[in-house]
C-alpha cells in the first residue's frame, strides 16, 4: 500500500514550541512512580521549526507509542539533549539560533551514546555529509515518507549501545519496546496500544504487585476517581491473550493489592506454578 498523500513531508514555515511532559494531576503519587511515568514510553527529542511539520511528527510518534517533545530553537534542543534523558534525537540542521550542526556537536561531547536523526532538505548532500561526519547515526531528507522516518528510528534504536533496554522479558513472554511486539514462547501476539501500554507497566514491576490506582495513573495519565473497572476488563484482555492456552498464568490477582506478573505470592489467585521473572532495562 502506498502512503497516503499527509504520510509525504515537507518543511516551510516556522515553529512553536511543543511539549507533551507537561504535569499532569495526580492523587498520591510518588516521586517514584513520577520516574516510572517517563520511562513508560521510549522518549525521543524532535527539533524541528516548522510549525507544521513540528505537530505532525509529534502526533504520528505518538500514534507509534513514543514520548514526544518538541523544540524550535537550537539552543533550547541543545539544553534539552544534554539534560533529560531521551532515547533518541530527531534533529533538523536548519534550526533557528544555535544551528543544528553545533546542537549536533555539543550531544556528541557530553552524549556520545545517544542516537541523533538528522533532517535535511533533498538537495543538501553536502549537509547531510557534514551531520554524519559530525557524528549524526542516520539521516533523512525532506520531504520523507513518515513510514521510512518511523523505520529509520526503530533501526537507530535496535543497533544502539543499550539494546537491551528495549527489551522486556518474564519467563517465555518477552516485550519488544523498540519494535511494539509481542512474543509468549516464540509466537506473536497482537495487542491494542493500550493492552501494549499496561502489559508493559507490569513487565517493568515484575514479580512486584502493583495498584489499580497506580496502574489507572501510570497507563491511562487519570485519576482513579474516574474510572470504573476498566483496569479490570483490561487485565482480562490482556488474559486471554498472554496465558489462553498455557500451562502457566503469567498475570495474577494479588488479593487487596492489585495485579503482579511473574514471581509468585501467598495472596495470589491463580496457577500456583513458579516464574523466573527478568527484564532488560
Amino acid at each position: 500500500m502506498w502512503p497516503s498523500p499527509t504520510d509525504v513531508i515537507s518543511a516551510t514555515t516556522s515553529a512553536t514550541f511543543l511539549d507533551t511532559f507537561e504535569a499532569s494531576p495526580h492523587t498520591g503519587i510518588t516521586p517514584f512512580q513520577i520516574s516510572v511515568s517517563l520511562c513508560e514510553l521510549m522518549r525521543i527529542l524532535v527539533a524541528e521549526d516548522d510549525a507544521p511539520l513540528a505537530e505532525f511528527l509529534h502526533q504520528r510518534l505518538q500514534q507509534e507509542q513514543f514520548a514526544v517533545q518538541v523544540v524550535a530553537d537550537g539552543r533550547e534542543a541543545q539544553r534539552l539533549a544534554a539534560e533529560q534523558p531521551y532515547d533518541v534525537v530527531l534533529l533538523d540542521l536548519s534550526l533557528p539560533g544555535t544551528g543544528g550542526l553545533d546542537v549536533l556537536r555539543c550531544i556528541r561531547s557530553k552524549k556520545p551514546d545517544l542516537p541523533v536523526l538528522i533532517v535535511t532538505g533533498a538537495a543538501m548532500v553536502e549537509e547531510r555529509v557534514r551531520g554524519l561526519d559530525a557524528g549524526a547515526d542516520d539521516y533523512v531528507a525532506k520531504p520523507f515518507v513518515f513510514a521510512e522516518l518511523a523505520a529509520r528510528i526503530r533501526a537507530v534504536l535496535r543497533r544502539g549501545n543499550r539494546p537491551a533496554r528495549a527489551v522486556l522479558q518474564v519467563d517465555d513472554l518477552e516485550l519488544d519496546r523498540v519494535a511494539h511486539t509481542v512474543h509468549r514462547g516464540g509466537h506473536a501476539i497482537e495487542l491494542s496500544p493500550k493492552e501494549f501500554a499496561l502489559l508493559e507497566f507490569l513487565m517493568r514491576h515484575a514479580g512486584q504487585p502493583v495498584t489499580r490506582t497506580a496502574i489507572v495513573e501510570q497507563v491511562w495519565k487519570l485519576n482513579f476517581e474516574t474510572m470504573t473497572n476498566v483496569v479490570d476488563v483490561y487485565i482480562n484482555y490482556l488474559r486471554r491473550k498472554i496465558d489462553s492456552g498455557h500451562d502457566r498464568a503469567l498475570i495474577r490477582t494479588i488479593r487487596g493489592v492489585g495485579y503482579q506478573i511473574g514471581g509468585s505470592s501467598a495472596n495470589s489467585q491463580g496457577h500456583n506454578h513458579s516464574s523466573k521473572s527478568t527484564s532488560h532495562i
